[in-house]
């Protein structure tokens, strides 16, 4: 297996803590690049039901970012019974792919921990009116 960059994002959704590892083949300013521009990407995706993306609601739980540039994504939904669940993970997957510079793109649905509000950004409470 690849050393991979894990970018995981906290309960509010609002910071990233990437665990480099100390033998990635990638260099830390092609790291940064990179997840820059795949949280520019999941920025692009909405849940079409509330009005804020997926990225700021706290829907992304995981990012890796293997040396071999494939990127494997551990995201949620607000709830199981989302009516675009089948087809939310290709719309991340494709936003993701659009990125200069990554390789395959692999998108899982987890439901644990189950998401609640608390993991919204400041930025989607604020659009939303959550405060």
């Amino acid at each position: 297996m690849d050393n991979a960059t894990t970018i995981d994002t906290n309960a509010a959704g609002e910071e990233l803590q990437a665990e480099v590892s100390a033998q990635s083949a990638i260099s830390p300013a092609e790291l940064d690049r990179l997840t820059t521009d795949i949280i520019g990407a999941l920025k692009t995706v909405y849940d079409p039901e509330i009005p804020c993306d997926i990225y700021e609601l706290g829907l992304i739980y995981k990012v890796d970012i293997e040396d071999d540039r494939s990127i494997n994504i551990d995201m949620t939904l607000t709830a199981p019974g989302c009516p675009v669940a089948g087809e939310m993970p290709g719309w991340v997957e494709n936003a993701v792919a659009s990125v200069a510079g990554v390789g395959p793109v692999t998108v899982d649905m987890v439901f644990d921990p189950p998401w609640t509000p608390d993991r919204m950004s400041d930025e989607a409470k604020v659009a939303l009116n959550w405060y």
